[in-house]
């Protein structure tokens, strides 16, 4: 059971998200990448890839290596302030250069949800451990519902999957870490909310 939720939590890392995101949106709803040949979308993920979880990832090995942060894992809330500092940068240079990407305008608004929820999460960690597994799927959830609601696609069956995973990851947390509900609940409504009103939003302008 632990093994089972251990690699839950690291195949549906929080850094895994955005990527994930981008990539799903890509398939299932031809509007995002329209303009970009096959060869354009790869190149895309990949630029995504190194931004979001690439760099991130090697910058929490550098600090393990200097020695401020003891655990990978980052048990404890104050040492997750600056891993949350580093990632906001980084995803941040990854909007930039997705506004040079020829996408539709709700894939930007995917990344500023994804950075709105990163800003709320880092903000609160200095008091409070919400948790950024379940911000990163309940991003992913936010975004499949904003896509079904703004472009009408039916989205069922994505949705009920990705449901289906944020669950068990919720539970998943619980057995590995020290998380409690309401740090679960609250993440998983941040993540969600944020990136649904960062998409859906812009259509009510």
């Amino acid at each position: 059971m632990l093994f089972t939720a251990r690699l839950l939590s690291h195949l549906l890392h929080p850094l895994l998200m955005p990527l994930l995101s981008l990539w799903v949106m890509l398939r299932v709803d031809p509007h995002v990448g329209y303009f970009l040949p096959p060869s354009g979308r790869m190149l895309l993920l990949g630029m995504v890839a190194i931004m979001t979880f690439i760099f991130p990832v090697m910058s929490v090995l550098l600090l393990r290596r200097a020695g401020p942060i003891p655990d990978l894992h980052l048990p404890r809330r104050e040492e997750r302030i600056v891993p949350y500092l580093m990632t906001l940068l980084y995803t941040g240079m990854a909007l930039y250069l997705l506004f040079r990407t020829p996408l539709h305008p709700i894939a930007y608004a995917l990344f500023i949800g994804i950075l709105c929820a990163m800003v709320v999460s880092a903000i609160t960690t200095f008091w409070w451990k919400i948790s950024a597994h379940m911000v990163g799927i309940g991003g992913l959830v936010g975004a499949l519902f904003a896509l079904s609601y703004v472009h009408a696609l039916d989205l069922f069956l994505p949705i009920v999957i990705a449901i289906l995973l944020a669950g068990a990851l919720g539970t998943a947390r619980l057995l590995t870490s020290d998380h409690t509900h309401a740090q679960i609940h609250a993440g998983w409504v941040l993540g969600l909310g944020c990136t649904f009103c960062a998409m859906v939003l812009p259509t009510f302008a």
